[in-house]
C-alpha cells in the first residue's frame, strides 16, 4: 500500500468522522450545503482553468 492510497484512505475516514459530528451537534444541514458550495466552486474553477 503506498502513501497516496494511505492518504486517500485517511481523507475519507476524516470526511465520515466530520459527518458523525455534524449529526451529533445537529448541523447537517449547514455541511451538506458547504460541501455543494465547495463542490461548484471546485467544478467552476476547473472549467475556467481547462
Amino acid at each position: 500500500m503506498g502513501i497516496n492510497s494511505t492518504r486517500g484512505i485517511m481523507y475519507k475516514i476524516a470526511r465520515i468522522l466530520g459527518d458523525v459530528q455534524a449529526v451529533r451537534r445537529g448541523r447537517v444541514g449547514r455541511r451538506v450545503g458547504r460541501r455543494v458550495a465547495g463542490r461548484a466552486t471546485g467544478k467552476g474553477l476547473a472549467r475556467l482553468f481547462k
